[in-house]
C-alpha cells in the first residue's frame, strides 16, 4: 500500500494545492490512501463541514486535525456526523468526535488512522502515550496498518512516540509546526517516522500568515490580523509505501509539490 500523508492544508490556497495536486500524485505514484492535517483548513483556523467535504472531494479519504480543530463552531455539528474527521484521542471522555477510524475499501487492506496530540508547549490533556497504546493494540484487531498523526510541538516528544510504537505502526507522522523537517526514515521495527509533514498553503508567508502584520507583532507585541497569504503556495507532506503482509513501511518519501498557476 502506498499512502499520501499531507501536512496542515492552510485555508482557501491549501484547499487548491489538495484539489489540484493529489490526482496527480495519485497517477504519478499509484496512491492507494490519502490522509491529511485539516485542523487550518477553515480561513487558516479550525475545519467546518464545508472544507471538509471540499477535502473529500478533492481526494483525502481520511482528516486528521489538532489543538485548532475546536476553532469553528460548526466542528461540533462535523465530528458526530463524520467519522472519517478524526480528533486528537487524548482529549478527556465526553469531548465529542473520535481519535482514530478504520478505513475499509474492496481491493485494499484495511487503514487504521490515528491522532494524538503532544502536551509540551501544548494543551494539558490526557497522556498521548499511555493512550496510544491502547488503541493501537485495539486498531491492529482489524487492520495491520496504521498511520500515527501526532500533532505536538516538541520534535523530542514526536520521536519518542514513533519509537514507543516502532513495530506496532506502519507510520507516525508529525504535524503542527508547519515546518518539514528532514529527518524521514524507516525505524527497525518498520515504522516510518517523520518529525514534521510541513504544511499545504502559502510558503511566501510567515507559516501561511502574510508576512508584515507578523513583524508588526513581534515588533511591537500589539494585536494584528493575520490573513492568510496567497503566494508560492505548496502540497507539503510525505509517501509512505508498506508492505500489506506486514504492516511494516519500506520507504519513506518526502513531498513538496507547487501548485501551477492559479484556480
Amino acid at each position: 500500500m502506498k499512502i499520501l500523508f499531507i501536512g496542515d492544508v492552510v485555508g482557501r490556497p491549501g484547499r487548491r494545492a489538495v484539489r489540484q495536486i493529489v490526482p496527480i500524485l495519485r497517477q504519478q505514484h499509484g496512491l492507494d490512501a490519502v490522509v491529511a492535517n485539516g485542523e487550518n483548513s477553515a480561513g487558516g483556523s479550525g475545519i467546518t463541514p464545508e472544507t471538509a467535504r471540499e477535502l473529500f472531494e478533492a481526494g483525502v479519504d481520511v482528516l486528521t486535525t489538532g489543538d485548532h480543530v475546536w476553532d469553528q463552531k460548526e466542528v461540533m455539528d462535523l465530528l458526530p456526523k463524520e467519522p472519517r474527521v478524526v480528533r486528537p484521542l487524548n482529549y478527556p471522555a465526553g469531548v465529542a468526535g473520535q481519535g482514530s477510524f478504520v478505513l475499509e475499501r474492496a481491493g485494499l487492506p484495511a487503514l487504521g488512522v490515528l491522532n494524538v496530540q503532544g502536551r509540551t508547549f501544548m494543551p494539558a490533556i490526557e497522556n498521548p502515550f499511555t493512550l496510544a497504546q491502547a488503541e493501537v493494540q485495539r486498531l491492529r484487531e482489524r487492520a495491520k496498518i496504521i498511520l500515527v498523526d501526532i500533532h505536538a510541538e516538541a520534535t523530542s516528544e514526536k520521536i519518542a512516540m514513533a519509537r514507543m510504537l516502532d513495530g506496532q505502526v506502519s507510520a507516525v507522522i508529525g504535524t503542527h509546526t508547519h515546518v518539514q523537517t528532514a529527518d524521514e526514515q524507516v525505524f527497525p521495527g518498520g515504522t516510518a517516522f517523520l518529525c514534521d509533514a510541513g504544511f499545504t498553503g502559502p510558503h511566501e508567508s510567515i507559516l501561511g500568515r502574510e508576512i508584515e502584520p507578523v513583524i508588526r507583532r513581534f515588533l511591537t507585541n500589539l494585536p494584528q490580523r493575520f490573513e492568510i497569504a496567497s503566494k508560492r503556495v505548496l502540497l507539503q507532506g510525505a509517501i509512505v509505501t508498506v508492505d500489506d503482509a506486514t504492516g511494516r513501511a519500506t520507504a519513506i518519501q518526502r513531498v513538496s509539490e507547487a501548485m501551477l498557476g492559479t484556480e
